[in-house]
This record gives C-alpha cells, sequence and structure tokens, in this order.
C-alpha cells in the first residue's frame, strides 16, 4: 500500500513538474511581450478609425486651408490662429511624444484630421483592433493643409458641406445646420478605454467619460442652450464643452453681416493659466490653534469652474502644493509639497492606482502644523499651487527638449505670523 501511495505521489509531482515546465516558459514570455510591445492604450472606435473625407469640395475652396476661410471669416480666424488647436500637428511636445510612442497612425485622426492632410491613405485594417491600417500614398497630400493642425475644415465640413449653427442664407457655400457643436468635440475627446487589457477609468483624451462620471455636472455661468441656433442632443445635453471653451459672443459670421449670438473659437484650457485658475477655488489661513503652543495653516484648493477633473486630459498634467514655513530671515524651517495627479501602471496592464485629481465641486485640504519657539520672532508660512502640463521623468524620458515654461503658477500666498497672534495676510 506505501509503494502504491509513493508511486502515486511520484507520478503526481512528475505531472506537476511537466505543467510547471510548460506554463512557466509561457507565463514568462507573455509577461515579457507586455513589457516591450507597442503601448496600445485606448479603444479605436468608429468615429476615427479614419480621417475625414474631403471628397466633394465646394467650388469655392481650393485646399480647405484656414487661410481661405479667413476671406470671409476673420474674427473666426484670429481666435482659432491663437489656439493649440491649430498647433495640434507642429506642437514639439505632441511631435516628440508622437515619435516616442512609434509615430501611431491612429494619433493623425486627431492631430490632423482631413484626409489631405495625411501622407498617406487608409484602405482598411490588418488588424481587429484597428492599429495596424493599410496604407498607399495620398495624391491628394497637402503639407501646408497638414501643418494647419484642427483646422477650419476639420470640424466645419462634412459631406461636401459647411456645418454652422444657424445653416440659413445665402453664402458662397452650402451650409448644413449644426444640431449640437459638442458632436463635434466628442469624435476626439470621447477616446474609450474598453479593452481586455486595460484597466482605468479615463484613457488620454477622454475628458466626457470624465464628466460623465463625476459626481456632478457642472454647466458654465454663461450657458444659453439654444441661442446660437443649437439644439439639444439627448446624448450630448451633460456635456456642453462649448459653454465654457467656446463662449458666445455679438457679433456677425462675415464681415457686415447680420450680427448674432455665435462662438468664440478659443478652446482655451490647460496651456492658459487664466483658464485653469477660473476653475480654481483656493483659499490659504491660519486656523484657530488646539494648544497655545501649535499653529496650523491650511490651505484649500476647489474645482468650482469644470465639469471634468482638473487637471484633465494626458495623465502626465498634475497640481503642486508646496508649503514652507520661514524664519524673519528667510531661512527655510519646514517645507511639505503635495501632489494631485494620476498615478497609472502602464505595463505589463494599464491600472489606475490612485487619482487626488479634482472632480467638479471636490475640495482638497492641506494643513502645516508647527511650533513657534520664540514668538518674538516673526514667521512667514508660504503656499504656491503650480500647474504641470508634463511631468519631468516623461520630459526626459521622449527627449522633449521644451523652449516654453511646462509649468506655472495658479495662486501663490504669505501668510505672516507675528508674536503668536493672527496672521498677517502678505499676499503676493
Amino acid at each position: 500500500m506505501s509503494q502504491k501511495l509513493c508511486a502515486n505521489l511520484a507520478f503526481s509531482m512528475k505531472k506537476r513538474t511537466i505543467i510547471l515546465a510548460i506554463v512557466l516558459p509561457i507565463m514568462v514570455a507573455f509577461l515579457g511581450w507586455r513589457f516591450i510591445r507597442p503601448m496600445n492604450i485606448f479603444s479605436v472606435s468608429e468615429a476615427f478609425e479614419r480621417p475625414i473625407s474631403t471628397a466633394n469640395i465646394p467650388t469655392i475652396f481650393k485646399t480647405l486651408s484656414a487661410e481661405e476661410c479667413a476671406t470671409c471669416h476673420r474674427d473666426f480666424y484670429d481666435e482659432w490662429k491663437t489656439t493649440i488647436h491649430s498647433q495640434a500637428w507642429t506642437d514639439p511636445y505632441f511631435q516628440a511624444d508622437w515619435r516616442f510612442d512609434r509615430k501611431q497612425q491612429i494619433c493623425k485622426n486627431c492631430h490632423t484630421p482631413l484626409d489631405r492632410q495625411q501622407e498617406h491613405r487608409v484602405l482598411g485594417f490588418h488588424d481587429e483592433e484597428k492599429w495596424d491600417p493599410i496604407l498607399e500614398p495620398n495624391p491628394d497630400f497637402n503639407r501646408v493643409l497638414q501643418h494647419e493642425g484642427v483646422t477650419c475644415s476639420a470640424c466645419h465640413f462634412r459631406d461636401g458641406k459647411i456645418l454652422g449653427p444657424y445653416g440659413d442664407g445665402t453664402p458662397p457655400h452650402p451650409v448644413k445646420k449644426l444640431n449640437n457643436p459638442n458632436e463635434i468635440c466628442v469624435r476626439c475627446h470621447v477616446v474609450s478605454g474598453d479593452r481586455w487589457d486595460t484597466f482605468f477609468r479615463f484613457p488620454p483624451c477622454g475628458t466626457v467619460a470624465e464628466i460623465r462620471t463625476s459626481q456632478n455636472i457642472h454647466r458654465c455661468d454663461n450657458a444659453d442652450p439654444g441661442v446660437s441656433g443649437e439644439a439639444a442632443v439627448d446624448d450630448l445635453a451633460g456635456i456642453n464643452c462649448v459653454d465654457c471653451h467656446m463662449p458666445l459672443v455679438e457679433r456677425p459670421i462675415v464681415e457686415g453681416g447680420k450680427i448674432r449670438l455665435v462662438r468664440r473659437h478659443l478652446w482655451r484650457g490647460g496651456h492658459d493659466p487664466e483658464m485653469v485658475k477660473s476653475g480654481l477655488d483656493i483659499t490659504f489661513k491660519e486656523d484657530p490653534a488646539a494648544l497655545s503652543d501649535k499653529h496650523h495653516v491650511t490651505l484649500t484648493i476647489t474645482n468650482t469652474g469644470a465639469a471634468h477633473y482638473i487637471p484633465t486630459g494626458t495623465p502626465d498634467r498634475h497640481l503642486t502644493i508646496e508649503l514652507t514655513l520661514l524664519d524673519g530671515e528667510g531661512n527655510v524651517i519646514k517645507k511639505e509639497d503635495h501632489t494631485l495627479k494620476r498615478w497609472v501602471m502602464w505595463r505589463p496592464f494599464i491600472i489606475d492606482l490612485r487619482d487626488t485629481r479634482l472632480p467638479y465641486g471636490q475640495s482638497r485640504s492641506y494643513t502645516m502644523e508647527f511650533n513657534m519657539h520664540n514668538s518674538d520672532k516673526v514667521y512667514v508660512v508660504e503656499a504656491v499651487v503650480r500647474y504641470h502640463l508634463l511631468d519631468e521623468k516623461r520630459r526626459k524620458r521622449i527627449s522633449y527638449d521644451n523652449k516654453e515654461p511646462i509649468a506655472y503658477e495658479v495662486f501663490r500666498k504669505h501668510l505672516a505670523l507675528v508674536n503668536n497672534t493672527q496672521s498677517v495676510d502678505d499676499t503676493e
């Protein structure tokens, strides 16, 4: 009986050894591949799997360039020229990041959305996930148009017609009424992360998902749906990108035309300090001390003006908070640093580890506690909040030699604490 048992145990161990010898190399190879594979981090939806067709251009246009639009729509063109949309292709950071990520074709469909902005035509796909397109040279490619990035026609040209908020009048080209301008935004900003190997809530460019997931749906105070010829669309009703990023203004659509409520073409966001500041409420004050020899100062930051998270967009964007206690001579006594950002594990699987950014209506508070050992001395507590467009480690990794700062201040304030009495506001 014992010999049979020993034989069974030996056979079982041999079987397990064989299985392990087969499975372990497979697992090691699979995980190794996950660490070196191309980083496909979102799902390619039908909305942006191909560039926008520019067939059947109205005869008034030769190239669909923004310069042509400026002939009649100068105000809109002048605004567009100041935006990141106009730099969507030429932006040095995008170019560095795109090269680092192996120049994925899919990125062009949002950064140069028109088919004639791309060197190749997309004929189909080698794979079901549509990350490996079948390409051929594009005889209609226009490099000047490519450098316009998200140009006027990228949003306003569809099926041989120009989309507009009213769709009336007698312009020199066909005009189709745009029911809801947000439907243009979601083509690129509704990117999904619904893949078997991704476990984060919001992929890059997935701002719409942030709005829908946020605890509150916020609309800017200047929102007035429908006044510029726009009709509500049920599945877009809670988004309202344009209410904040394309504020309304009274002016003619064309020079000398009827004055109407139309939208400014500004799209201000993370690259604009004033826009970021307008979305945040930040307070910094001394709290009543629980003990006579203790002092507490608290900075509270609240997202009061953005329906999406602050910061939003690429996960590299983040906010930093510095609280520094200095003596009267400017010597640092104590310093605390805090970060509001997304921590994402990218390999071997994409997983949201932590997210301390600010959804709409939510606050974060940071308190520094300290002793004032000598009440006759003056102490100063400084608070600085910075918005970072890019993480410094990422900047070095992609070899981005930035000419412009990648961070800027959105808040700075001093509190002077004198003789253990109430603080004195010494804001800069």
